[in-house]
Order: C-alpha cells, then structure tokens, then sequence
C-alpha cells in the first residue's frame, strides 16, 4: 500500500517538475496536494510548506515531499468535501433556485467571503467550471469534478 501511495505522489509530484530535478515550486504544491484528494485549508497549506520547503528558497523537493505527503495520504488527513454537502452548499448559494450560478455571483462569494480566492484562481476555476455557450455554471452538473471518489 505504501508503494502506491509514493508513486502515486511522486508521478504528481513530477507533474509539476519542469526542469526534472526533483523539485517544483512552492506555488505549485496546493494544486500538487489537491489533485492527490487532499483539501487543506489556506493555514494547513502554509503549515505544510513551511515544513518541507528548502531554506525558504520557494522550491520544494521530492526527498522531503515525499514523506511528508505519504504521511498525510496514510492518515487521511484533510479529506475532500462529500459531494451532497458541496450540492447543499451551492443550493443555499442560489437563493433562487435556477440550478446555475451566474460566474460574477460565484466569483463575488470565492473572493469575499471565508478562505479568499486570488482574481487569478477565480479566472481559472470560471473556465473550467462555466457552461461555455451560456456562461453560468450550472453545479450540479460539476460536482463530479471538483469532488473525489474516496475509494480512489
């Protein structure tokens, strides 16, 4: 099990090591995280940083990645949110009713309110998220992608 889950890290982990000498930059690591399952908040990201994160050089590497991620992954720490309290959420969002949120308004909510997000981090998730030939995010039609199978 352990085995999985290094490579599982690692081939992650490389994703992200543009120069292929085992290191990625301190920015990278919460896309890094979040695409293992794990959802940190803002506080516990920082804290994770600054635990492997070489002489505050703003480059990680694997040597120290790694252990420390497999550690996390083994106790299931920071667990995603469960897709019904994600659709709960979005429906006390959408005071009324129509199914979709309008980007502005999810925007507006992502950068003002509880952990804030950056007007980049909003740009990428609106063209990822959006409904293209209409623009507006319809969320339940998302919720597969921004929730992960626990049994993955």
């Amino acid at each position: 099990m352990v085995s999985d889950v290094h490579k599982k890290i690692k081939a992650a982990f490389e994703a992200f090591d543009y120069e292929t000498n085992n290191t990625v930059d301190v920015r990278e690591i919460g896309t890094i995280i979040y695409s293992l399952g794990c959802f940190p908040s803002q506080t516990d990201l920082h804290d994770f940083i600054a635990e492997v994160e070489e002489d505050h050089t703003g480059y990680i590497h694997l040597d120290k990645f790694l252990p420390a991620m497999a550690k996390i992954l083994l106790e299931h720490k920071y667990p995603p949110i469960p897709e019904d309290i994600l659709l709960q959420a979005f429906e006390v969002l959408d005071k009324e009713k129509k199914g979709y949120l309008e980007p502005e308004e999810l925007a507006n909510y992502m950068t003002q309110e509880g952990e804030l997000f950056t007007q980049e981090e909003m740009d990428e998730m609106l063209t990822a998220l959006a409904d293209h030939e209409k623009d507006l995010i319809y969320y339940k039609d998302i919720l597969s992608q921004l929730t992960i199978d626990p049994e993955l």
